[in-house]
């Protein structure tokens, strides 16, 4: 059954999301110290069996200059041409997993790079970036850590990082810094969204049902982990409402939106629980960049699967050979 509005409702649902003041000066402010921390991406190549992809474990300076890990993938008969790249994030609890894994974008021609979520991976796939920072009282899970202020916010390393991911990988002389892509799924959908709010300049972006977006509309109309962890911890911190959504009212997917130019693709599962349609929905209407969007019918969070991949490898193919033929 629907999990929210239907398809037409959904067309014609604008979110009610309000930047917050000094959103931009904010963001501005935490990547400029962010890269004052340090640069660079160390590879170490990972020996395997693999006969078409070569994996390096990766490693650069994310928030902080705190150590970000993720794998490099590349396509082993790749060339002297610089690579068009994609830059992913993963699903919530998870991490980068093994070097076996996440072979698509390689196989077909790209420099992959897939990032761990600092202090996730104990779930799904394991992880191997830890986070040094801790915080006040929370909810069990991650969305609540340092949520009353802004400046001490989980998601503020976490978006940080993602943007470092991207400068790491333009870095590389085997990477066209001018056709970088970003992609994930969920929690990865949101990260990314945020990547392309604040790296104007990307080739293109793929979010399939973003997490982190709408998210006053998230919270009160599902019952679903992770936006229950709010609900949680609200429940017992009554007087932290206010501060709470102006704190996430900094990291909302729609004000990101607001500011991604790259061409996009998102797709939502219309019977999704997790993260509920009109969300992506929000953050699509207010995308400012050329879009498209899949709606699932009766799919709930994994949308389109496999399908999804193919529209994005499709999409990303038609954005990275338009800037390659500007190179």
């Amino acid at each position: 059954m629907l999990s929210d509005l239907d398809l037409p409702a959904l067309w014609e649902y604008r979110s009610g999301h309000r930047d917050p003041a000094g959103f931009d000066a904010f963001w501005g402010a935490t990547l400029t110290e962010a890269r004052a921390a340090g640069d660079g991406l160390t590879l170490t190549p990972v020996p395997t069996e693999l006969r078409t992809v070569d994996v390096f474990d990766a490693e650069f300076p994310g928030f902080g200059g705190h150590p970000v890990r993720g794998w490099l993938r590349l396509p082993r008969d790749r060339g002297d041409a610089p690579l068009p790249a994609v830059v992913q994030f993963h699903g919530y609890g998870s991490g980068r997993g093994g070097p076996y894994d996440d072979l698509v974008w390689a196989s077909a021609g790209y420099a992959h790079l897939i990032v761990d979520a600092r202090g996730q991976g104990g779930a799904h796939a394991g992880g191997s970036t830890g986070d040094p920072v801790g915080s006040a009282p929370a909810y069990p899970g991650f969305l609540t850590r340092g949520i009353e202020d802004k400046e001490t916010y989980y998601y503020r390393r976490v978006f940080t990082d993602a943007v470092r991911a991207v400068d790491a990988v333009r870095s590389l002389g085997t990477v066209d810094e001018r056709r970088v892509a970003v992609a994930g799924n969920s929690q990865g959908g949101g990260i990314a969204l945020a990547a392309a709010g604040l790296l104007p300049d990307l080739a293109a972006a793929y979010f399939q049902a973003p997490f982190l977006a709408d998210v006053r509309r998230a919270v009160r109309i599902t019952a679903s982990a992770p936006y229950s962890e709010i609900t949680g911890y609200l429940a017992a911190r009554r007087s932290s409402v206010e501060a709470v959504f102006h704190t996430l009212d900094h990291f909302d997917g729609v004000a990101f939106a607001r500011r991604a130019l790259a061409p996009a693709h998102f797709s939502t599962g219309l019977t999704d629980d997790v993260c509920p349609p009109s969300t992506t929905f929000g953050a699509y209407h207010a995308y400012r960049g050329p879009k498209t969007i899949r709606a699932w019918e009766f799919n709930g969070h994994e949308a389109g699967g496999h399908d999804d991949v193919a529209d994005a490898l499709s999409a990303f193919r038609a954005a990275t050979a338009k800037g390659e033929e500007e190179r």
